[in-house]
């Protein structure tokens, strides 16, 4: 047989395929899928997902001049394969690789980056009514799961696209989890490509012409024709925004999806308003262990796909991960304090609350993929006497930042944030990467930051934060500590102080002092005796430990301060101002996260190109203090 994906580096050469092609080419693209993502790792249930809708999108629409926009991005692997990437698929999500996620600078076809939820449908609306400004007649697609649709700016996006009655614009709902739709069969096969066919359309049109000559009756016909679509598919809330509704289509079915999507970008070029397509898909599908375990096969790492994912535990205890301690704190803590309840956006296993919820099922609150109303909710929760900790990735905390200020800071309640992946994230990238809560929380009045340099003491911070009557924040990374021994205590540190892990009176020369916040306390300690320095683990940025900072400037020749944080208004900012507060000068080398976007790869690659791997500390504090370089290499 043909190998038919080998002869595809281009959607136009898709397009050139018969019809009767398409499946046995979706059959390989799965093949190729499975096997690419068991070699490097990256997300494989959603993409299995997407087999078929990717290849009669790209079949169907004239990719790249009709743009197409895939929400979140977790489910573009079959995109990126079939616009000439083929060949690279080995690289994804590695250093100098091609990323995870569209990315405009990748590729022309990746219209659109994305890798945050709820984005798609705002672009598309965006870019449609730019070409139409520029007179360029061509369509923008929107491809949405159904948990992006949980988000409120995905409402906000169909509350303007459909007001626009003549937008070449096309939303694809990709259903996957059956949550919103009945079941799909040849009924409603039969009614998608009838509803989007020109038949339906025209004939809807003249009727609606000759009964607007008739309010009553043309109110009448459409409530009834509401009623009689709502009876077989939920579109009845989309047709209100002023979108036309098909669906639900089985989202592996070619011979129904090709006809349906030609029929809707008809449709959308022949001036009849934004379409809105509906299609119901399966995790995992065609790949039964991803079938049978879909969360399990989410985001995996490599693994043999005749085998696959090996689920035994390991016989050696490994380090646990600063998730996991989280998760155990906060079981542990809710059972010593019956206010406590969790909020997540729809980050349940990422953020470590399995146990919680199975636990504390009455005080979990996933509010789906809806940051903003999970820090409002929190709030409101925290109203009422209640102390919540909203589990939530710094990188989408983001994305509730208005809420923060004015619904919890500026009304000092005291919901407690555990911000999992601070700092850079390896594979996920620039998207994911936790670069910028130092900033953007230590500005905020009534707000407490604080960052834990190992696992015993994120559970230390954690309870500190917890006890405390104000807005908190706990930051700390992803993945494993150095393995610090945790105690099952609940123990409060002191507010606002931080500790001399390494002390150096009586120096000689030049005196160093190391102010390291996070797990950066630990390269510090590695690095501190090739100076003979002091090194200070902060532990709080704010409040920060001002007596503690000046003293150390005050007795040392030179100021280091580390942090897996963007340098702009980071922790190295802030102890800046506290001395220039206190009018001390003293020469300070401020080390974090650069001034631009951080991509993907290793994460200890990435730590080393940042310069904040015990290496790239050493060579810029010897730097700082004058010593020739054949002197640090000795």
């Amino acid at each position: 047989m043909t190998d038919l994906l080998k002869t595809i580096d281009d959607p136009k050469d898709l397009r050139e395929l018969s019809r009767d092609q398409l499946p046995k080419l979706a059959a390989e693209l799965r093949e190729f899928l499975v096997d690419s993502v068991a070699k490097t790792g990256g997300h494989l249930s959603s993409n299995l997902g997407t087999v078929e809708l990717t290849v009669a999108l790209h079949y169907v629409f004239q990719t790249p001049y009709d743009r197409l926009i895939w929400d979140v991005g977790h489910q573009s692997y079959p995109h990126k394969i079939l616009t000439g990437r083929r060949e690279r698929m080995d690289t994804l999500r590695q250093y100098g690789g091609i990323s995870g996620f569209p990315r405009r600078s990748e590729s022309e076809y990746d219209t659109f980056g994305t890798a945050h939820s709820s984005t798609s449908i705002s672009a598309a609306i965006g870019m449609a009514l730019g070409a139409r400004a520029q007179g360029e007649k061509r369509v923008a697609v929107a491809v949405i799961g159904d948990g992006a649709m949980s988000a409120g700016m995905a409402f906000e996006a169909l509350n303007n696209g459909g007001i626009h009655k003549d937008l070449p614009l096309v939303v694809v709902l990709n259903d996957n989890d059956m949550s919103i739709s009945p079941a799909v069969g040849a009924l409603n096969r039969y009614l998608a490509r009838l509803m989007s066919g020109r038949f339906y359309a025209a004939t809807k049109k003249g009727l609606d012409s000759v009964l607007s000559m008739a309010p009553p009756l043309r109110e009448f016909a459409k409530r009834l024709e509401e009623h009689a679509k709502g009876m077989v598919v939920p579109g009845t809330i989309f047709e209100e925004f002023g979108f036309n509704y098909i669906g639900p289509i089985d989202g592996h079915d070619l011979d129904s999806l090709v006809p349906t999507l030609q029929n809707v970008r008809r449709l959308a070029l022949d001036g009849e308003g934004p379409q809105f397509l509906h299609v119901v898909t399966k995790k995992g599908q065609g790949y039964k262990l991803a079938e049978a375990d879909p969360i399990l096969y989410h985001g995996p790492g490599k693994f043999d796909p005749a085998q696959g994912i090996n689920t035994a535990k390991p016989s050696a205890p490994s380090k646990k991960t600063f998730t996991q301690i989280f998760g155990e704190w906060l079981c542990d803590m809710a059972e010593a304090d019956k206010r406590l309840v969790a909020v997540t956006p729809a980050m349940r296993e990422g953020s470590g609350l399995v146990e919680f919820e199975a636990r504390f099922p009455d005080r979990y609150f996933d509010v789906g993929i809806a940051e903003q109303h999970a820090v409002t909710f929190a709030g409101g929760l925290a109203c009422e006497g209640m102390k919540p900790v909203v589990a939530i990735y710094s990188t989408f905390l983001q994305r509730g930042y208005d809420q923060l200020i004015h619904d919890v800071a500026l009304q000092d309640l005291p919901v407690v944030f555990a911000m999992d992946r601070s700092g850079l994230v390896g594979a996920d990238g620039a998207t994911h990467a936790g670069a910028y809560d130092i900033p953007y929380l230590r500005c905020i009045p009534n707000m407490l930051l604080m960052a834990p340099a190992d696992e015993a003491e994120c559970r230390d911070l954690l309870t500190t934060a917890f006890k405390q009557n104000h807005p908190s924040a706990v930051r700390y990374p992803r993945g494993a500590g150095v393995g610090a021994v945790v105690s099952k205590e609940l123990k409060e540190l002191p507010l606002g102080k931080a500790e001399i892990r390494r002390s150096t009176p009586g120096l000689q020369g030049k005196k160093v002092a190391i102010l390291a916040f996070g797990t950066l306390l630990y390269p510090a300690l590695e690095v501190a005796p090739d100076f003979d320095a002091t090194v200070v683990n902060m532990r709080f940025i704010k409040p920060l430990d001002v007596d503690l900072v000046c003293k150390m400037a005050q007795e040392h020749d030179l100021i280091v301060t580390l942090e897996e944080g963007a340098v702009g208004g980071g922790a190295g900012s802030a102890c800046l101002e506290a001395l220039s507060v206190a009018g001390i000068q003293v020469p300070t080398l401020v080390l974090g996260l650069p001034d631009r976007f951080v991509d993907h790869g290793d994460h200890a690659l990435l730590m080393k190109e940042c310069g904040l791997d015990a290496a790239g500390i050493r060579k810029a504090i010897a730097e700082k203090l004058g010593i020739p370089a054949k002197q640090q290499a000795a």
